[in-house]
C-alpha cells in the first residue's frame, strides 16, 4: 500500500526532471506528508493538435471513476493492484488511456511488531532524489454543476501497488510501482492501449534499490508537516 508520501519538489524541479513542457492547474504547497484526498503533481503525456506533449496536471489523490455517484469513492481507491488493475471496473479505462506518472520524494509505510504496535518507515533511494510511482488518472463530472461550469469537471489519480520486496519486505507486503527513468516514455506513451502490451510493459520493470529509515510517529498525523518528519527517530 502507499498511503502517504514526500512531494516536495518546486514544480520548476518537476518540469526539468520529467520535460514537461507546462503546468495546468494550480500546484499544491511543498508537503513532507502527502495524504489521500489532496491535490497532488502528476505528469502525463497528451496528444495537442496532433504533438504528443508531457504536462504536469494537478490531481486529487484518490480516484474518482466517470461513473462514480459522488466522490467519495475516491478515498477507497487511493491504490489500485497491478495484479488486476487491468479488469477491475474502476480503473480499467484508465489503464488503456490514462496512466501517469506521480512525482514522490520517497514514502511511508508501518511496519507492524510482534506486540502490535505500528513503527513509521521512510522508503527512498540514495541515488535519485526523485521517484516516479506508477499511476492512473480520470475526469469525473460534478453532476451537482451545471455542464458549462469550468469547475465541474474534477481529475483525480491513483497509485498502483505491487507486491514489496525482499529487500524491504520485511516492513509492508505492498508497495508503490515505481518507474525508472528510461521507462517514463514507454509508461506514458497513449498509443499503448492493449491490455497484454501493457502487463508486458509492467513485467518489465525493475525492483528499485530503497533504503527504509525508521522515522518519528509524528508522520502519523496529517496536522503533522516539515523535513523533520523524514529525519532519523532519535
Amino acid at each position: 500500500m502507499c498511503g502517504r508520501y514526500v512531494m516536495s519538489k518546486a514544480t520548476g524541479d518537476l518540469l526539468s526532471a520529467f520535460d514537461a513542457k507546462e503546468v495546468e492547474g494550480s500546484p499544491p504547497p511543498p508537503s513532507w506528508n502527502v495524504a489521500p484526498t489532496q491535490d497532488v503533481p502528476i505528469i502525463a503525456e497528451r496528444f495537442d493538435e496532433g504533438t504528443l506533449d508531457r504536462h504536469l496536471l494537478i490531481a486529487r489523490w484518490g480516484l474518482v471513476p466517470s461513473w462514480a455517484k459522488d466522490l467519495k469513492i475516491g478515498s477507497r481507491l487511493i491504490n489500485a493492484r497491478s495484479e488486476s488493475f487491468l479488469e477491475k471496473p474502476a480503473f480499467r479505462k484508465a489503464a488503456v488511456k490514462r496512466r501517469a506518472l506521480i512525482p514522490a520524494e520517497g514514502y511511508y509505510e508501518w511496519q507492524k511488531t510482534e506486540d502490535g504496535k505500528k513503527i513509521p518507515n521512510y522508503l527512498y533511494s540514495e541515488k535519485q532524489d526523485l521517484l516516479a510511482f506508477a499511476g492512473l488518472y480520470e475526469f469525473w463530472p460534478d453532476p451537482s454543476l451545471p455542464e458549462d461550469d469550468p469547475g465541474r469537471w474534477l481529475l483525480s489519480c491513483t497509485v498502483l501497488t505491487t507486491t514489496a520486496h525482499d529487500s524491504f519486505g520485511h516492513v509492508h507486503d505492498r508497495a508503490p510501482v515505481i518507474i525508472p527513468p528510461e521507462m517514463y516514455g514507454s509508461w506514458l506513451n497513449p498509443e499503448t492501449t492493449e491490455k497484454d502490451e501493457i502487463q508486458r510493459l509492467l513485467d518489465t520493470i525493475p525492483e528499485p534499490v530503497l533504503t527504509p529509515r525508521i522515522v518519528s510517529d509524528r508522520v502519523n498525523s496529517v496536522r503533522n508537516n516539515g523535513p523533520e518528519l523524514i529525519e532519523p527517530a532519535s
